[in-house]
């Protein structure tokens, strides 16, 4: 079985989201793509705005009836800040007979060199790489970072997320406890809104900043 997994803070989870995780999974060897949930880190004085249950819970609710995309916490559960190659070779412990490959977007593959223990996440696992919107991809420059055909695959015509979720928050931040407004149509789940606004989660939020 083969598994790629897709790292955020899906603060909110959108329909960008969804859309490239789909388009993933048709577009390769996959079996599964799993949408990691990043914890929140107590060392960083800005962290997300929702909480690590309610970013969960959204994300959960988003992909509860597409079939091939899943959610995990795993992350929730190692020492912070984990490291991407960490949280893979933990995987590998917990779940030997699955190979799991790497899904990043083309801004951190350009730098994907300044990782930690990129030349091993290449050999051991592998990595998908998917466009930015506005950027073309582009390997790291005056990398040393060994790349064959089987560690790379790289989606030059993954559908681009048309929308970031720091926009979104500010979007329904404004807008109060109206998230139904036409500009969100289309752009986060219904079942995502409705949660939204019955938990009251970035507009209390923004109402706190303010």
């Amino acid at each position: 079985m083969k598994v790629g997994i897709f790292g955020g803070s899906f603060d909110p989870i959108h329909n960008g989201h969804i859309r490239l995780a789909q388009y993933v999974l048709k577009h390769s060897d996959l079996d599964e793509v799993w949408l990691m949930v990043s914890p929140l880190n107590p060392l960083k004085p800005q962290g997300y705005v929702a909480s690590d249950s309610e970013r969960l819970d959204m994300a959960s609710i988003a992909v509860k009836d597409i079939p091939g995309i899943k959610v995990s916490d795993f992350e929730f559960s190692l020492p912070i800040p984990s490291y991407t190659y960490n949280t893979l070779r933990h995987l590998k412990e917990t779940y030997p007979d699955i190979d799991f490959r790497l899904i990043v977007g083309g801004d951190n593959w350009a730098h994907f060199d300044r990782w930690r223990n990129p030349q091993e996440i290449l050999d051991e696992f592998g990595v998908i790489v998917y466009p930015r919107p506005g950027e073309e991809i582009k390997t790291p420059e005056n990398s040393r970072l060994v790349i064959d055909n089987s560690s790379l695959i790289i989606l030059k015509d993954a559908p681009e997320m048309p929308v970031s979720s720091t926009q979104l928050r500010q979007l329904v931040g404004t807008h109060g406890p109206c998230v139904r407004m036409p500009v969100l149509a289309g752009l986060i789940p219904e079942k995502v809104l409705d949660y939204i606004q019955y938990y009251n989660i970035y507009t209390k939020a923004t109402q706190h900043q303010g």
